[in-house]
């Protein structure tokens, strides 16, 4: 499934995009905002494969909008006027629906998002670090992290923290939870929550959809509750 956020003032046209992507059958809503700013606040802290963008908005337009979540998200422009498709484009836009839009429209690009996100997934094993170690830099240091050592990872925003075993003081260091999930082997962590990865080989106790590290209590959100429960059948007595 690929996570959608659409941003549009228009309230209609808010309301288009959100039901073109509630039937399209590969595409999830995350979000839908008629606010630019709630938007990009919500795309900051959350999973977001696509965002369907306004062009003309007030406070803060879908060009700079674009320019802030750059490396994130990819990107359609959907827009009334056909003089911003160049602009688009030098954002790296994949695609530029220009208003009225029909779904067969909405759809191509959709499809065309589809087959660059599928093409980096399978791409991803062979990013995959062969070591059983990473180098991150961390308080202007290049610190080597071997997997064994990580406990969980949270995400903030632009930031991750990563939790050690045997530190008290996480490693915090300037990068996303899903550049640094892509990293990581999959066979052995899990995203478990849009704001947290887990070392399977750390998981000890689990209560209520909970993974109990101490006094953290790490939840289990739907979005991955499934992939976990296949965890927990391969290796339940």
């Amino acid at each position: 499934m690929i996570r959608v956020v659409t941003i549009d003032d228009e309230p209609l046209a808010l309301q288009l995009v959100k039901g073109y992507v509630e039937k399209t059958p590969f595409l999830e809503l995350a979000g839908a905002f008629d606010n630019p700013v709630e938007g990009v606040a919500f795309i900051g802290s959350s999973d977001v494969d696509l965002v369907f963008l306004d062009v003309q908005m007030p406070d803060l337009t879908g060009t700079e909008l674009a320019r802030v979540i750059s490396g994130g998200p990819k990107v359609i422009f959907t827009t009334a006027y056909e003089k911003y498709a160049l602009e688009g484009f030098r954002l790296d836009a994949v695609d530029y629906l220009l208003k009225p839009f029909s779904y067969a429209e909405f759809l191509k690009a959709a499809q065309k998002v589809e087959k660059l996100i599928d093409l980096e997934r399978r791409d991803l094993p062979e990013l995959e670090v062969k070591n059983d170690f990473l180098f991150i830099k961390s308080d202007y240091k290049i610190r080597r992290i071997n997997f064994s050592e990580i406990h969980y990872i949270e995400g903030l925003k632009d930031y991750v923290k990563i939790f050690l075993n045997g530190e008290k003081k996480p490693v915090l260091s300037l990068s996303t939870l899903k550049a640094l999930e892509a990293r990581l082997p999959g066979d052995r962590f899990m995203r478990v929550h849009r704001s947290y990865i887990v070392n399977l080989e750390t998981v000890r106790v689990i209560e209520r959809n909970r993974i109990v590290y101490g006094d953290v209590r790490i939840p289990v959100t739907d979005q991955y509750r499934e992939n976990f429960q296949k965890f927990l059948e391969r290796n339940f007595l």
